[in-house]
């Protein structure tokens, strides 16, 4: 039987990882490590760096290997994703056969939480259903980036009674149409800065790039005030560092 370990990783901070992270870690002979290329060598960088800090040498192997692309030229974004996936699941499971062995465990690192726009959790199981090999996997939580936009902007996601709703930037106009709207709105996933034309000018905006790591960027005020701000903002950290990622929060004031 091949055990696996998906631990979340948290947002690039080493030191956001949890004790149940670590120990976790520490128990797994292969780490499989994704690389997205050179302009996102950072993100790979920081996962070196969290084995190099909490790992002993020699003590396991690390097996790098290239994300499959998805194809973004698609007009069904539903069809791309879902063939991106395949592409993932016949890797992951060739990876997993020819590294590690019966009775051995492994570990994928997870930016953030596994639960939380991460496709690790639809594929394994996919895999699992292909009987191709036989294999059992344990998931451990890690910091989102919706925890920590929160904790730099020092603020609640939510206000007393209210609820907080979690899109990407391609759902929300028609989130935000929605009757009764939510009064707090958390954006991930939006290359386009779409809150610039679906949200209320006089929404409250909390938006951070890069969040945990080097370079963090913070930005907030109302709508109407800050756009232009994290517009320039994110086009010059995507142009200098060749990647972004990003998160916000839309609150209504009432």
């Amino acid at each position: 039987m091949r055990r696996l370990l998906i631990v979340g990783i948290g947002t690039g901070d080493p030191e956001q990882l949890t004790l149940q992270a670590i120990n976790a870690l520490k128990s797994a002979r292969v780490i499989f490590l994704t690389d997205k290329g050179d302009a996102a060598a950072e993100l790979r960088e920081a996962r070196r760096e969290i084995c190099t800090r909490y790992l002993t040498p020699g003590a396991f192997r690390l097996v790098e290997f290239a994300d499959p692309e998805r194809d973004r030229s698609s007009a069904d974004y539903r069809s791309a994703v879902d063939a991106w996936h395949a592409k993932r699941a016949h890797l992951y499971e060739q990876l997993i056969l020819e590294n590690l062995t019966d009775e051995e465990c492994g570990a994928f690192l997870v930016w953030g939480d596994p639960s939380l726009y991460d496709s690790i959790l639809r594929i394994l199981p996919a895999i699992a259903e292909r009987k191709t090999l036989n294999l059992t996997y344990e998931v451990i939580p890690g910091v989102s980036s919706l925890q920590v936009l929160a904790a730099r902007h020092r603020i609640p996601l939510n206000e007393i009674g209210q609820s907080f709703q979690v899109t990407t930037g391609r759902r929300l106009a028609e989130t935000l149409a929605r009757e009764p709207r939510s009064d707090n709105v958390i954006v991930m996933l939006d290359g386009d800065c779409a809150f610039a034309t679906a949200a209320d000018p006089d929404d409250e905006i909390y938006w951070g790039a890069y969040l945990g790591m080097p370079g963090e960027i913070l930005i907030s005020g109302k709508v109407r005030d800050v756009t232009a701000r994290i517009r320039e903002a994110r086009a010059d950290a995507r142009t200098r560092r060749g990647w972004i990622m990003d998160t916000y929060l839309l609150k209504r004031r009432r």
